[in-house]
């Protein structure tokens, strides 16, 4: 199986942004691909990066809306399952940071939402988005059993485990990491190799790239194993479809080899 990781440049407005978006969702399909992910609100304006600017939930819209929509037409459209990543307005002054996970044929099986809220230098989440109340769905997809970690979730070991735990046989980040968050980057493929090979799943993180605002994504978007390697890696601060074969038959020979599932004892979790 082909998974794309649409690492991607916001071209200023959302419009020309989601137009790009569609032909790279065409790009992906013609070259096989059959899953594509973009990163954390690739189609607008990074605006977390603002201290408390309440003029931004303008930005906000409803799962289904307008967005999810036209996404869901091209899913069926190419036959690919597609996750992105909008500013979703659930109801009046409820936020989230979702990711809408759409099946080949168009449907909208779910949408995840990020747990886990940052707040630091350049990402002033808490004041936009409320914390994601949906756990830990695991989506059946043409593509695969798929689970969702939506950038700062990925910092916690708990929440791929939950996924793992679920079913999950590929878990997808969408992601918004910068220059600015040095010490991130040194661990960037660190702690997501430790997720995969400690679940024994594979893990595709697709990061935004360019300058945007203050920000500068640096890319390097990647795909790791089962056995926690590295699969492929795209280039830094560049936009790219990077489009990576992967065998989803390699978590059984993963597991039987040494069944780290198998062994974990949750009876003894709520001694930890």
């Amino acid at each position: 199986m082909k998974v794309a990781c649409a690492q991607f440049r916001h071209e200023g407005d959302r419009e020309t942004s989601v137009g790009k978006a569609l032909d790279w969702v065409a790009r992906a399909s013609g070259d096989g691909a059959e899953l594509i992910v973009f990163p954390e609100l690739a189609f607008d304006f990074f605006f977390p990066q603002v201290r408390a600017d309440a003029s931004y939930f303008d930005l906000g819209e409803p799962i289904p809306g307008p967005t999810t929509e036209r996404f869901q037409a091209a899913a069926a459209k190419h036959g690919i399952v597609t996750v992105i990543n909008v500013f979703e307005r659930a109801a009046p002054g409820r936020y989230y940071d979702s990711s809408p996970v759409i099946d080949a044929d168009g449907t909208l099986l779910g949408v995840s939402r990020m747990h886990h809220i940052a707040e630091e230098p350049g990402y002033n989440e808490k004041f936009y988005y409320w914390p994601g109340d949906g756990g830990w769905p695991v989506y059946e997809t043409k593509a695969g059993r798929l689970g969702v970690a939506i950038c700062y979730d990925r910092h916690y070991p708990e929440h791929f485990r939950a996924l793992a735990l679920g079913g999950a046989e590929i878990v997808v980040v969408p992601t918004a990491t910068s220059m600015s968050e040095q010490a991130f980057r040194d661990v960037w493929e660190i702690e997501v190799q430790a997720a995969a090979v400690a679940n024994q799943i594979f893990i595709a993180v697709t990061n935004r790239a360019g300058l945007d605002g203050e920000l500068q994504f640096f890319g390097e978007s990647f795909v790791a194993g089962p056995n926690g390697m590295i699969i492929a890696k795209a280039a830094a601060d560049a936009e790219e479809l990077m489009i990576t074969e992967i065998d989803l038959a390699a978590i059984e020979q993963t597991r039987r080899h040494v069944p780290f599932l198998r062994d974990l004892r949750t009876d003894l979790h709520g001694t930890y």
